[in-house]
């Protein structure tokens, strides 16, 4: 039987959790065949008296959970290729390889293990690599984030399909049944290599260097340029939100593609101790998780709305272009620092930055170089006290906050780099969401900037079979493509491509 809201005390032990659902079930514990955890989150609602709330399934039978099964298929004559090895190509490539297709992964970047030295280069010495940043490279950007696994799609089968596979190359076991499951920046970079070794077992290779500058029809085929030259008959674009030059020649090559709405903003940095004393209280016990939030406020400027929450974590530097400076969020698995941070943005559409399909990258990049101009240059970030925003002056940055974005920050007007119906929804917005949230509107708060890349700024067009509305044999794939918003959202997206070009067949 399921049990949906079994209370336990905070620290909880799985054998505790047991014991008391097998009382509550009618069983004698020693019977018991089938326990497993379905569901864990925080009752907070009365700060003196916390509690732990789980779903639990138990029984003194066998019960197995659903499974996701991949056809076996075997070797086709052509290789499936998939550009990209963020979420959507790294699920979308195991399902194909758990199927026998042998895929081959073209990735520009490097794989983890080089690529976070070249972003600790970043972040320490203010030194870009083009190719190995934040955004490029082995695990897309969500390997340098959170590693947050929550998502509104109504997918079970394939959301259970992922969480399962992260535990089984290494992600911790909890996030199976974590309300709001999250790996950790630390734990999630093992994880994507162990992915990496089974694909290849599993006889799949995966290319890194090898970023594709082209693709054309040859034949009944599709001709690749990267490393060297690829012939296939199915291509899956899983090519992440800040592939510009990809857009670009895509655009160039006359594939049906769309601009579409996006967001952009700020971090907003508080202490993360205030924040668990709002939902806690004073006094509350130190095993609880780090408290995070989730917040949206509706002005007659646009809606302003959190997003990316880092409990515990760092802002720190996205960049992917030459003299552009891009923020995000990240935090380790135990989302122990001192800071919490999350993007504040406001959504823009074709009214702000235009009507050409890459409009909105235009957009972006125009932000990105004014951020990267107006901090000194080296990839040094604008960063403003909330006071002194909320009040349009600059001052010092050595409140009660300490900065923690890598390469440092300089003292900056937000309101200068931003265009004025987002600073300006900002202001109305900030105040009342801090009245929501004790220790939101802080005026030693920091906001760092600009937070550009919240979802791609393009939709390239596919029908239900997840096929190009250009060329049938290219599979748009994933956040970049337009499809997803998040890890989960695109390896789910990876995932349902991948099983549609295995029932394509060839």
């Amino acid at each position: 039987m399921k049990i949906d809201a079994l209370s336990m005390p905070v620290g909880s032990t799985a054998a505790e959790v047991r014991r008391v659902a097998a009382h509550k079930a009618g069983l004698n514990e020693k019977s018991v065949r089938t326990f497993r955890i379905l569901r864990k989150s925080i009752d907070a609602r009365k700060k003196g008296a916390i509690r732990e709330v789980y779903g639990v399934l138990i029984s003194d039978q066998v019960e197995s959970m659903p499974e996701m099964t991949v056809p076996q298929v075997g070797e086709r004559e052509y290789r499936p290729v998939v550009v990209g090895f963020g979420p959507a190509g790294i699920f979308c490539a195991y399902v194909l390889a758990l199927a026998g297709l042998r895929p081959i992964v073209l990735e520009r970047g490097l794989p983890i293990e080089e690529r976070a030295s070249k972003v600790d280069a970043l972040w320490r010495h203010g030194a870009l690599d083009p190719i190995a940043n934040a955004e490029y490279g082995e695990g897309g950007a969500g390997a340098f984030s959170d590693g947050k696994l929550n998502s509104g799609i109504k997918d079970k089968e394939s959301t259970r399909f992922v969480l399962e596979t992260f535990v089984k190359f290494g992600a911790p076991e909890e996030i199976l049944y974590l309300n709001k499951p999250h790996i950790g920046t630390d734990r999630l970079r093992d994880t994507i290599r162990n992915l990496r070794a089974e694909i290849v077992r599993l006889g799949g290779e995966v290319r890194f260097r090898a970023k594709v500058t082209d693709l054309a029809r040859q034949g009944g085929l599709i001709r690749l340029t990267a490393d060297q030259t690829y012939l296939t008959d199915r291509v899956v674009l899983a090519i992440g939100h800040s592939a510009r030059d990809t857009y670009e020649r895509l655009y160039e090559r006359g594939y049906a593609m769309e601009s579409k709405p996006f967001a952009v903003g700020v971090r907003l940095e508080s202490l993360q101790s205030e924040l668990n004393e709002a939902m806690y209280g004073r006094d509350a016990d130190p095993r609880l998780p780090a408290a995070d939030y989730k917040v949206v406020e509706h002005t007659a400027l646009g809606g302003v709305y959190s997003f990316c929450m880092c409990p515990g974590g760092y802002v720190v530097c996205a960049a992917s272009e030459e003299g552009g400076v891009v923020t995000n969020g990240m935090s380790y698995h135990a989302r122990d620092g001192k800071n919490a941070n999350a993007a504040f943005l406001v959504g823009v559409d074709q009214k702000d930055f235009g009507g050409g399909v890459l409009a909105g990258v235009s957009y972006q990049r125009e932000l990105e170089q004014k951020a990267f101009s107006a901090a000194g240059g080296g990839y040094k970030a604008p960063c403003q006290r909330l006071g002194d925003f909320m009040k349009g002056q600059i001052g010092g940055l050595d409140g009660v906050v300490a900065p923690t974005y890598l390469p440092g920050v300089t003292s900056c007007d937000l309101s200068r780099l931003l265009p004025e119906r987002i600073t300006g929804a900002m202001r109305l917005a900030l105040p009342v969401l801090g009245r929501r949230v004790k220790g939101l509107s802080g005026e030693d708060n920091l906001l760092t900037g600009v937070e550009t890349r919240s979802s791609s700024p393009v939709r390239i067009l596919r029908d239900e079979a997840c096929r190009s509305l250009t060329d049938p044999a290219v599979y748009p794939c994933g956040e970049g493509c337009g499809y997803a918003g998040g890890i989960m959202s695109a390896a789910v997206d990876g995932i349902k491509v991948a099983l549609s070009i295995i029932r394509d067949g060839v």
